[in-house]
C-alpha cells in the first residue's frame, strides 16, 4: 500500500437507458474539485477493450471483471471513477466490489431505476423493441435477466426526478460516507 489517497468507485448500475451514463456526466463536476474523473461507460468499454465479447452471461461476467480491474487500477492511482454499465448480474456486482475493497479502494453502488414504460422511451436505439420482436436475443430486462442490487448504497429513480437532483443525491450519499 502506498499513502497515495484513492479515489472512489462509483458504480452505476442499472438497465439499458436507466440514465446511468446521463448521471455519471452529470455527477463528474463535483468531483472533479477533489479528483480526476474518469467515466468508464459500458458501451464505449465493450468497444475497446470486450469487443471480442458476446452476451451471454459468461462473457457479461467477463466484461465486468474487465471493468473492474480498470476501474481499480484508476482508483488507486487517485482517479475517482465513474462506471456506468448495465452489470446485470448481483454475483458479477459482489466481485467488483470485492476487488475494489481488497485494494482499500471505497466502492459506493448506485442502482438506477426507471420504469419499464419509461426505458424504452428513452432508448435511443430501439434495442428494446427489437428484442421484444425477438430480433436481439440476451437482452437485459426482456429476454435475459436483470438482478436489482438487494443492498445498495443508494437507489436513484430517474423516472420521477431531474438529473441534477439526482446527482444531487449521489453527492449527498458521497458526502455522507466522507468520501467528498
Amino acid at each position: 500500500m502506498t499513502d497515495r489517497v484513492r479515489g472512489p468507485i462509483v458504480w452505476f448500475t442499472g438497465r439499458p437507458a436507466a440514465g446511468k451514463s446521463t448521471l455519471a456526466t452529470a455527477l463528474r463536476p463535483a468531483l472533479e474539485a477533489r479528483w480526476p474523473v474518469e467515466i468508464l461507460d459500458g458501451d464505449e468499454v465493450r468497444e475497446w477493450l470486450s469487443d471480442e465479447l458476446g452476451y451471454s452471461r459468461a462473457d457479461r461476467d467477463r466484461n465486468i471483471a474487465r471493468i473492474a480491474r480498470v476501474a481499480c487500477l484508476l482508483a488507486r492511482n487517485g482517479v475517482a471513477v465513474l462506471v456506468a454499465a448495465v452489470s446485470p448480474y448481483a454475483a458479477a456486482r459482489a466481485q467488483a466490489r470485492a476487488l475494489a475493497t481488497s485494494q482499500a479502494i471505497p466502492f459506493f453502488e448506485v442502482f438506477v431505476s426507471a420504469s419499464p414504460a419509461l426505458l424504452i422511451q428513452r432508448d435511443p436505439k430501439g434495442m428494446y423493441r427489437q428484442a421484444q420482436v425477438g430480433q436481439i436475443p440476451n437482452f437485459t430486462g426482456v429476454s435475459d435477466p436483470y438482478e436489482e442490487p438487494k443492498e445498495p448504497e443508494l437507489v436513484i429513480h430517474t423516472d420521477t426526478e431531474p438529473v441534477a437532483a439526482s446527482a444531487g443525491h449521489v453527492v449527498t450519499g458521497l458526502r455522507a460516507r466522507g468520501l467528498i
